[in-house]
């Protein structure tokens, strides 16, 4: 794969505009992990070949629920109150961090398609990696957009790779914990996509802080969501229903009816003042696994999660429970 780093072209003034345009409206919705879902989705609805912006979304949505669990009173009475607000900050700045990195390629693809021409040499004024310029390259010319979607899956996980997960405060204070890794181990994180007649589909996570498990599970979830037997009902959920953060957006659909127990995010987490601090381009660094790009997608597991997801909320809620006595008999 070519990894030379192309020299930066003076725009014109009209390609100026649309650089300013495309910086204004990135800025404007990343500002919390609602308006990012919403924009991820919105772009998908005008342009329905770039299937990676409804990957996104429905992932997106899932890091929202997860934000808006730590304020549920299951984890209120297993973490404190700074160890919530930590994990909370390590998923709003993945979160942030991806769309600053996304968002403006999605948006360039856009403007190509109304100027009739590509302009992705536009690129590196976002700092985006040599490795997707080269890929959209590849798919203004030949539409192959599974493989755009791969890349989108590869290229995002390496974005975030060393200022999140290998960075030492989020190493420290949560990859290294004993709670995250009880989550992880057991199961307790999982990606769902949900749909309006109270069934869940998806993947659990195992093994986040590995790059390679975290792009396998982006092709595992993409092949969920845009299977033949999945994507309408999914699609459905996801133009019906607006994304507050509360699990209670799916559990409404749930056949045994259920009150809400999340909050909505924006009842409990402000808007959020991230610095950006420009990363040597991972591609050009990095050594780049040729079977990331390979279409085999393996599922151990069931891809209905229904069943699972409810034994999970029981196993939480009776952790949650011995938690809470174990601390009023030592009080």
């Amino acid at each position: 794969m070519i990894k030379n780093t192309p020299s930066l072209c003076e725009p014109t003034s009209e390609e100026q505009k649309i650089l300013k345009k495309i910086q204004n409206e990135t800025e404007k919705k990343n500002l919390d992990n609602i308006s990012r879902t919403k924009a991820y989705f919105e772009l998908y609805l005008k342009q329905q070949d770039m299937i990676w912006s409804l990957l996104a979304s429905m992932v997106s949505r899932n890091a929202g629920w997860n934000m808006c669990d730590l304020e549920s009173s299951y984890f209120q009475k297993m973490l404190t109150e700074k160890k919530r607000h930590r994990l909370y900050l390590t998923y709003e700045r993945a979160n942030w961090t991806i769309f600053r990195d996304a968002y403006p390629q999605l948006l360039l693809y856009y403007y190509s398609t109304k100027m009739k021409r590509p302009m992705f040499h536009l690129l590196p004024y976002f700092d985006i990696s040599v490795f997707m310029q080269n890929e959209w390259t590849e798919f203004w010319n030949f539409k192959n957009k599974k493989r755009l979607m791969i890349a989108l899956i590869i290229n995002e996980q390496n974005v975030i790779q060393r200022p999140v997960i290998e960075h030492p405060f989020y190493k420290r204070k949560i990859f290294n914990t004993m709670m995250f890794n009880f989550q992880d181990l057991f199961h307790f994180n999982s990606v769902l996509f949900p749909t309006c007649h109270g069934e869940l589909y998806g993947a659990s996570v195992n093994g986040f802080k590995t790059l390679n498990k975290r792009i396998d599970l982006g092709k595992r979830l993409a092949d969920i969501l845009f299977s033949e037997e999945y994507y309408k009902q999914i699609f459905e959920f996801a133009l019906k229903t607006e994304h507050t953060g509360s699990r209670y957006d799916y559990e409404q659909y749930f056949h045994s009816p259920k009150q809400r127990d999340t909050p909505f995010l924006r009842m409990v987490y402000p808007v959020i003042a991230h610095d950006y601090h420009k990363q040597k381009d991972w591609f050009t660094i990095s050594k780049f696994n040729n079977k990331w790009f390979s279409n085999k997608v393996v599922h151990q597991h069931t891809t209905n999660l229904t069943s699972w997801y409810l034994h999970k909320r029981k196993q939480l809620y009776t952790l949650s429970s011995i938690t809470d006595l174990t601390k009023t008999s030592r009080s």
